[in-house]
């Protein structure tokens, strides 16, 4: 038992690290949100909280300006105030953002929330055990070999999460009788609203969501399996 106390240690620390991060989000989120108020958007999600036979999706609005939708640890969704306020001017379409609250409700529906506190969790005490081995075999970089080894995995993890949510988000805007459109339409928009085009490109494999033509593709995937069955 002694002898394994070092990693049971590194577990520990790195639950404890991510309780404290879920902590710190859920308390900014709280201080700074409110209640979705676009008739707009609220028209879609109850006809997508209807397929769900739900009696509502309730949404808040991250007060922040950049571009983004998120699912909380407690199973909440936002939008950012940036996002909404694309809507507004006209950038992006209800459809379009009930395709991003589709996609955080699939995120929710399929527990991410609870296999990213794993990943992080065995993430952190990964990245101690390769430091402490690899800097013995590479000294000055065995550290840095050992992060990038852990970013890459966890990378890959998200890359998959991201399309498990994806899948699901397709399917309730199928079923809501929103369509898929509206999804792949948002994703070539995503760059220019971000403002990720003009930044450096991470490799593939250190990229936390998977590519917009990949992501896209999947998509006219679905489509086709589904018209072959109707």
């Amino acid at each position: 038992m002694i002898k394994f106390l070092p990693f049971i240690l590194m577990l520990a620390y790195g639950f404890a690290m991510y309780r404290f991060s879920v902590w710190r989000t859920t308390k900014t989120l709280d201080q700074k949100s409110r209640p979705l108020d676009e008739p707009g958007i609220t028209i879609l999600t109850d006809r997508m909280a209807k397929a769900l036979d739900l009696p509502e999706i309730k949404v808040h609005v991250y007060e922040v300006e950049p571009v983004n939708g998120l699912a909380a640890p407690d199973g909440r969704i936002f939008l950012t105030r940036g996002f909404v306020n694309k809507y507004r001017q006209g950038l992006v379409t209800a459809e379009e953002l009930a395709s991003v609250i589709a996609h955080e409700l699939g995120h929710v529906a399929l527990g991410h929330s609870r296999r990213r506190m794993i990943d992080f969790t065995g993430a952190n005490a990964l990245t101690m055990i390769l430091s402490a081995f690899l800097a013995r075999l590479i000294p000055g970089l065995g550290v840095m070999l050992a992060r990038t080894i852990s970013t890459a995995l966890t990378a890959r993890l998200s890359r998959g999460d991201e399309h498990e949510a994806d899948a699901y988000a397709s399917a309730l805007l199928h079923k809501a009788g929103i369509g898929t459109a509206p999804q792949k339409s948002m994703f070539r928009k995503l760059e220019a609203l971000t403002g990720a085009g003009g930044a450096a490109a991470a490799p593939a494999w250190l990229m936390s969501h998977p590519a917009i033509e990949d992501r896209i593709r999947a998509i006219e995937e679905r489509e086709a399996r589904w018209s072959q069955l109707s």
